[in-house]
């Protein structure tokens, strides 16, 4: 119960205060006592004596707030004490309701003894939150009258400030001052909302090793909100912590879910380019928004941001990374860096699903969106508009690549609107990259991150993952250890193969490809697919036949030609949804369009109605689920994609897929309706698609680039189609910037034969050269890149240092590393060992980090 004896501090800083232990080793106390001291000092009852503290927070602004954060250089209490601390929690008022029984413990002038020994007063009151409204203070009134005024006329309460005040047991505020006018009866109070409406004040207290938790000094009304938000992050957390992954089990598709806290891999993300390379907490030269460091671990490159865009590919874990940000959220339980989202609620908005509802919804509605089942309950009435107000709501906006493109511009102004509404509320939403312009929010004031392509080393940490996970299916079991074996060796042997096999190593970028790579090595037995189409051919041909076959389970759609149709089936669902710009379809639809499919289908059809052969491509082709009871969706977009494009191509409508190749949805399927045309079909395509570029000057790059694109899923294309292609992309060649940088790199290895050196090129220009070829990843780069590493742009130098990673470590270290000027305040990210040895042979370099952790290893690495 708090205040305890053992965490009533006494602080020595400008002046004599008091304090309290929120840990073993942080005190919470008064600005002002602290003041110019460099290095206050604190002792507690019982404790290991005074310890010297550094200031990890403070802020006296004469008004609102009077605070400030201690940490110790050791903990102030013995172990045995710090064990048996128990958890604190802040209390915030909400309404302006005097509190009784309120009380705080400090070391004041009055009780100082005869000889100056300081002893405690425990002071017993009332917490009035009515009192100094237009300052934000609140006032702690004594019960019990005011002490004497001492004979030089200063202050009885001297060294009373920084004693916290509690109120049933939470942490009201910080006594901060005795004000004039009321004879020493009472004491103004700092209160606990204003501390926590500083975010780095609750990051602080992150890193320090205390996790802020609060409630509110609550009205009945509050009191059932409470309840309310505590079933709600209950929900959050059951609903987002779980993962989907795919190929994991051979049981049924409810059996490849794994908690998010074990599956979870925190991967790599990057911000608009900054000047040259910045450092973890550093802001713009002209004190704008903190800049990204590139690369960083997405807790690490969200720290900070109120609103984010987060753009990412198909299957680079956008959809995760918000799962996790809405359970770290929900349980409390954030990383230090993401302090500005204690308290926070998130709300989980899937577009994809409140597209087809029509209108997008209004505040109100959230609630229904992102967690149904308790929409109803009476204390949600008005609790978003609520929690939107006072800037405590996050809204996870998922998905703005699945809004149809005609409908996007809606979109933007409903997240304007509410922004306009509720600028305090945190942001993120997620898009692929293609889907929106570069900018698209940044008026908005919203940061652009991108999830990067997998690193070698967060490659070879999924693949450990994923093999522990799909071993806890046989834990336990007969012949349990048997499975475990033959588990250790597919992980070791693919472990050894993406790093040995540059063109495995090219698939394995994000996670969904990884799963499923994982999935067919472990089926195949270590023989793996090599190419991208090939690889999703297996993947189907894994989830729709092969995992009931290796079950031996009678499907009642087995043989051949029932296996071909329940695939051509789903074409026809895919193709569907692609035409209609949707990624949901009702179910009623569903069965519509296999009750006008069946009558082709004799031997089908012979085995049930629309409805019983739909049900059974839910529960055994593990690639349809149920969003809802009246809803269906593919696990992934990418397989939607694959199946629509095979559809497309089947009926021979290469006008339809060019007229739409201009629109982002669109990209992927008719990438993939390149790969699956026969070769005289693929060359008609691409030729087509060559023909509207040349027609349409605003869509020539875009069109041009992505023909380029599709000849990296193919091996056999038409001599001439080829060369018309290669011609095309080599007009787009220097790519201008970035953004074009990156959708040239799409087109694969044909670019590096295309990729000039740097004579004669603009800094700008020569960078978007460097990101193309490093975004590649392709070993035949390294000539190119190598040929950069003296060049004067510090930009291009830093993009060189970073992509390291991407490329075999030793020949990168010879060719290009070893190149770069010593002495060139580049930080080199270490990621692992092999690299770590390379920069030692080469001497080492003055700042070195480690990936992940941010902190500088050493001049040398030794």
């Amino acid at each position: 119960m708090h205040p305890a004896r053992e965490r009533i501090a006494a602080v020595f800083g400008r002046s004599q205060g008091s304090g309290y232990l929120l840990a073993p080793n942080v005190v919470l106390t008064a600005a002002h006592v602290v003041g110019d001291c460099d290095a206050p000092s604190v002792i507690v009852p019982g404790g290991t004596g005074r310890v010297r503290c550094r200031v990890a927070w403070a802020r006296d602004d004469d008004r609102r707030c009077d605070a400030a954060l201690l940490v110790a250089e050791r903990d102030l209490v013995v172990p045995e004490t710090a064990a048996a601390f128990e958890p604190l929690v802040w209390g915030r008022a909400y309404d302006l309701r005097a509190w009784p029984g309120a009380q705080a413990i400090g070391y004041p002038q009055v009780q100082r003894d005869a000889g100056g020994g300081l002893d405690t007063e425990q002071v017993l009151g009332t917490l009035k939150p009515g009192s100094n409204l237009l300052s934000g203070r609140h006032v702690l009134d004594s019960e019990y009258g005011a002490p004497g005024a001492p004979g030089d006329g200063g202050s009885p309460w001297a060294g009373m400030s920084g004693a916290a005040v509690f109120v049933d047991g939470l942490l009201a505020g910080v006594v901060c001052a005795d004000p004039n006018g009321w004879r020493h009866g009472r004491l103004t109070v700092t209160p606990s909302a204003t501390l926590w409406s500083e975010f780095s004040f609750l990051s602080e207290c992150l890193l320090a090793g205390h996790k802020p938790q609060s409630r509110s000094l609550a009205s009945p009304r509050q009191l059932e909100i409470e309840a309310f938000e505590r079933r709600l992050r209950d929900y959050v957390v059951e609903k987002s912590g779980e993962l989907t992954i795919i190929g994991l089990t051979l049981s049924d598709g409810e059996g490849e879910t794994w908690p998010l806290d074990a599956a979870y891999l925190s991967l790599e993300l990057t911000g608009p380019t900054p000047g040259p390379q910045a450092r973890p907490g550093e802001t713009c030269a002209d004190g704008g928004r903190r800049a990204v460091p590139s690369p960083q671990r997405a807790e690490e490159a969200l720290a900070g941001h109120r609103r984010v865009l987060l753009r990412g590919a198909a299957g680079s874990g956008k959809t995760t990374l918000l799962q996790w940000l809405a359970t770290t959220t929900a349980r409390g339980d954030l990383p230090p860096g993401l302090g500005h989202l204690s308290g926070c609620m998130p709300l989980m908005l899937p577009l994809r699903t409140l597209i087809r509802r029509g209108a997008l919804p209004q505040p109100e509605e959230f609630l229904a969106a992102a967690a149904g089942p308790l929409a109803g309950v009476p204390a949600a009435q008005g609790w978003v508009t609520g929690r939107l107000d006072e800037g405590t709501a996050l809204l996870l906006i998922d998905g703005v690549d699945e809004v149809p493109e005609a409908d996007r511009r809606r979109t933007l102004a409903w997240v304007k609107d509410l922004l306009a509404a509720y600028p305090d509320a945190r942001y993120v939403i997620t898009t692929r990259p293609s889907a929106v312009r570069e900018g698209w929010l940044s008026d908005a004031g919203f940061t652009e991150l991108e999830l990067l392509p997998m690193s070698r080393g967060d490659v070879l940490a999924f693949i450990d993952r994923w093999h522990a996970a799909a071993g806890q299916e046989h834990a336990g079991q007969e012949h349990g250890q048997e499975h475990s074996e033959r588990l250790r060796a597919f992980k070791e042997s693919l472990s050894a193969a993406v790093v040995a096999k540059r063109d495995l190593g090219r698939l394995a970028t994000n996670p969904l490809m990884c799963a499923l790579i994982c999935a067919l090595n472990r089926s195949r037995r270590g023989y793996l697919p090599h190419g991208r189409m090939e690889l999703y051919r297996a993947a189907l041909d894994l989830l729709l036949i092969r995992r009931d076959r290796e079950r031996e389970i009678e499907v009642g759609l087995e043989g051949p030609e029932l296996e071909q149709a329940q695939t051509a089936l789903l074409q026809k669902i895919a193709y569907w949804l692609i035409r209609n710009g949707r990624a949901e379809i009702e179910w009623h639809k569903a069965v519509e369009i296999l009750d006008r499919a069946l009558p082709a289908m004799p031997a089908v059809a012979a085995k049930g109605g629309a409805e019983d052969i739909l049900r059974h491509l839910v529960v055994r082709s593990g690639l349809l689920r149920q969003p809802t009871s009246e809803t269906l969706d593919f696990i992934h977009r990418t397989f939607q994609d694959y199946l629509g494009a095979q559809a497309a191509v089947d009926d021979w409508d290469f006008d339809l897929l060019v007229n739409h190749a201009h629109d982002d949805q669109w990209e992927d399927v008719l990438r993939m309706a390149v790969g699956h045309a026969p070769p005289r079909a693929r060359a008609e395509l691409l030729r087509k698609l060559l023909e509207r570029g040349d027609a349409e000057d605003a869509n020539r790059h875009r069109l041009h680039l992505l023909a380029a694109a599709c000849l990296e899923q193919v091996t056999e294309v038409d001599p001439d189609v080829r060369t018309r292609v290669e011609k095309a992309a080599a007009e787009l060649v220097p790519p201008r910037d970035t953004e074009s940088a990156k959708a040239l790199a799409e087109a694969g290895r044909i670019v590096l034969d295309l990729l000039p050196g740097p004579e004669g090129l603009s800094d700008e220009v020569a960078h978007a050269v460097v990101v193309a070829a490093t975004t590649v990843a392709d070993d035949r780069a390294i000539p190119l890149l190598s040929r950069y590493a003296t060049h004067p742009s510090r930009q291009v130098r830093a993009q060189l240092a970073w992509a390291w990673d991407r490329f075999d470590t030793d020949h990168y270290a010879h060719a290009v590393i070893g190149r770069l000027p010593y002495d060139d305040g580049l930080a080199f990210v270490v990621k692992n060992s092999a690299q770590e040895d390379a920069l030692r042979r080469l001497g080492g370099r003055p700042e070195v980090w480690s990936a992940g952790q941010w902190q500088r290893r050493s001049r040398t690495t030794d």
